[in-house]
């Protein structure tokens, strides 16, 4: 059953912002400003790619979607930073509708080979438990009666940390939220060529019927100052707490994090 992760990385769409722009080039100034591509890269590579590199099942596809306007310096880096990790794929496109742009990525690289297809999506700041892709299939196989029945259902993990990185680390609060990304998933039946960047995460339970597991560690979701959702007043700040030992250790062993290397990496921000 094949299984897609998509990731947009800091692509200038027309749409998918809470935060709008005037012009498009506003809108890639923001995205391609030196601080916030430094803090992407930060937590792209310190959080969300080790996990996914040390994953039980290693069949799937991750599809990062970049602009054809990503400056070279960046995109030799993102290249370099997915380098021997077979399952990643950059894909470029121009500014376009967000949501149909995505849906296009993600079915250029779909087989559309009479199975079933699995789909969840991650920003540059999430992650999931070295688990999650056997964990997913797994429960795929197990609802695919349910499945067959309807053209799409989602496989919500929901248990995990909300994470800030800093130059100490870490600081997390613990999260069961229903449908967060990233261990989100919709499964869709294999003829159907919607994705699912073609729905809003939190109101998944309104479109389709949905599976939900708790009682396991699965997700991380990033939180800083450049999430979007972030970006507009009235936004409620979870109350954090740094990790301590035993948390580093737990961090290690469910989603190859070091914590070390995150605050390594933030460190080098700040100097």
């Amino acid at each position: 059953m094949q299984t897609i992760g998509i990731c947009r990385f800091s692509y200038p769409g027309d749409g998918g912002f809470q935060v709008e722009h005037y012009t498009l080039q506003d809108r890639m100034d923001y995205l391609y400003a030196p601080a916030r591509m430094a803090e992407r890269f930060a937590t792209f590579e310190t959080m969300m790619l080790p996990p996914l590199r040390a994953q039980t099942d290693d069949d799937f596809t991750l599809l990062i979607v970049i602009g054809d306007s990503l400056p070279a310096q960046y995109r030799d880096r993102l290249e370099a930073a997915i380098e021997n990790m077979p399952q990643a794929v950059i894909r470029a496109y121009p500014p376009g509708p967000h949501r149909k742009v995505m849906q296009n990525a993600i079915n250029d690289i779909r087989r559309f080979d009479g199975d079933a297809c699995l789909q969840f999506r991650m920003d540059d700041d999430d992650a999931v438990a070295r688990t999650y892709i056997k964990r997913l299939r797994e429960t795929a196989l197990d609802v695919l009666p349910l499945a067959a029945k309807h053209r799409h259902i989602a496989i919500d993990f929901n248990q995990g940390f909300i994470a800030r990185p800093t130059a100490t680390g870490l600081e997390v609060a613990p999260t069961n939220a229903p449908y967060t990304t990233a261990a989100l998933a919709l499964m869709f039946k294999p003829d159907l060529r919607l994705s699912v960047m073609n729905f809003a995460h939190m109101k998944v339970g309104q479109k389709m019927p949905t599976v939900t597991f708790a009682g396991e560690d699965m997700l991380i979701r990033g939180h800083n100052d450049f999430n979007d959702s972030r970006q507009k007043p009235g936004v409620r700040t979870p109350k954090l707490t740094p990790l301590d030992a035993a948390g580093k250790a737990h961090f290690k062993a469910t989603y190859n994090i070091d914590v070390d290397a995150v605050a390594a990496a933030f460190s080098a921000l700040t100097a």
